[in-house]
C-alpha cells in the first residue's frame, strides 16, 4: 500500500533501529495500544519516520499526498514509543483519481461509486513491534472513522515485498481464482509493468497463506477483493495489487467486533 495498505515489518538496509520511546506517564491499566489521529506537524514526522525504517528509505517517508492525508499513530502506552502508523484520504467516487492508488490502476469504473470512500495508505508497524494487538487497535480507529463519516469503500494497493512475482504464484492464483473485484468496480491497467494474477492451477493454500500480507487477508476475510493483476513498483521495490473494502459486505458478526474494539478505544484514547 507501493505500501499502502500493507502491515510491513521492515526492511533496514543499515544498522537496527529499535523502538524509539518518547515521554509517557509510567504504568497504564487500561489497553496497552492506544490509536490516536496526528495533532500537529511532529506528529506527522514521526509517522513518517517510522514509514522510513519500514521501507528501508533514509530520512524521513513523505510525498505530495500527505498533507491531503488524516494520519493516524498507534503507540505504545507502557514504553511511550509509536509501534503503528497508516494515513486516510477521504474521497468520493467522483474524486478517486485523486488518490495516491490511481497513479497506478485505471479507477474509472469506481467514479460512480456511492457515497464516501477513503483511501486508506502507508500502513506499517515497527520491525520490533510483533504483537498482533497492534493491529487490533488500528482497525478500532479506522473502524471509528469509518462509522462517524459514513464510509462506504475502503482501498488502497497491499504490496509483497520485492518485484519477483515467482515467490508470489500461489498467493496470486488463489488471489485471481478467489478475490477478484466484482466486474462492476474492476480497476483497469495504467502502470507499464504488471503481472497478472495467474499461477498454478491447483494452487498450494499452505504456500499461498503464508505469502499473503497480513493485512490484506483481514480485508479478504471481511469480503474484500483485488484487482486482476499486480503493478510492479521498482520505486518502493514492491508489488502490489489493489485492493477494495465494500463497508456492507462485512459480516455482521465482524462489524460488531469491530466496533465493540473502537467504542472501547475511543474510551481509552488519551
Amino acid at each position: 500500500m507501493t505500501p499502502a495498505m500493507t502491515a510491513r515489518k521492515g526492511q533496514q538496509t543499515g544498522a537496527r533501529t529499535g523502538l524509539h520511546t518518547g515521554p509517557h506517564k509510567g504504568a497504564h491499566t487500561g489497553p496497552r495500544y492506544v490509536a490516536r489521529q496526528a495533532q500537529d506537524a511532529g506528529d506527522v514526522m514521526r509517522a513518517q519516520a517510522l514509514r522510513a525504517l519500514s521501507f528501508g528509505r533514509a530520512g524521513l517517508d513523505c510525498d505530495a499526498f500527505d498533507a491531503s492525508c488524516l494520519h493516524y499513530l498507534v503507540e505504545d502506552r507502557r514504553i511511550g514509543a509509536l509501534v503503528c502508523c497508516y494515513r486516510i484520504m477521504p474521497l468520493t467516487g467522483a474524486t478517486i483519481a485523486r488518490s495516491y492508488s490511481a497513479q497506478f490502476y485505471d479507477l474509472t469504473r469506481l467514479a460512480v461509486y456511492p457515497g464516501p470512500v477513503v483511501e486508506i495508505g502507508r500502513f506499517c508497524t515497527h520491525p520490533d513491534a510483533q504483537d498482533p494487538d497492534i493491529l487490533r487497535a488500528a482497525w478500532a480507529a479506522l473502524t471509528g472513522y469509518v462509522d462517524a463519516n459514513g464510509v462506504a469503500l475502503l482501498f488502497g494497493c497491499s504490496s509483497f515485498q520485492g518485484v519477483a512475482h515467482e515467490p508470489y504464484a500461489d498467493t496470486f492464483a488463489v488471489l485471481g481464482a478467489r478475490h477478484r473485484a466484482p466486474e462492476a468496480w474492476l480497476p483497469g491497467i495504467k502502470a507499464t509493468e504488471v503481472v497478472g494474477l495467474a499461477g498454478p492451477v491447483r494452487p498450494d493454500l499452505r504456500r499461498a497463506s503464508a505469502a499473503m500480507p497480513p493485512l490484506l487477508r483481514t480485508y479478504l476475510l471481511m469480503g474484500g477483493w483485488v484487482s486482476d493483476h499486480a503493478v510492479v513498483d521498482r520505486v518502493m521495490n514492491t508489488l502490489h495489487v489493489f485492493t477494495g473494502l465494500e463497508v456492507a459486505a462485512i459480516p455482521e458478526a465482524r462489524k460488531r467486533l469491530l466496533r465493540a474494539d473502537a467504542y472501547a478505544g475511543a474510551r481509552e484514547a488519551p
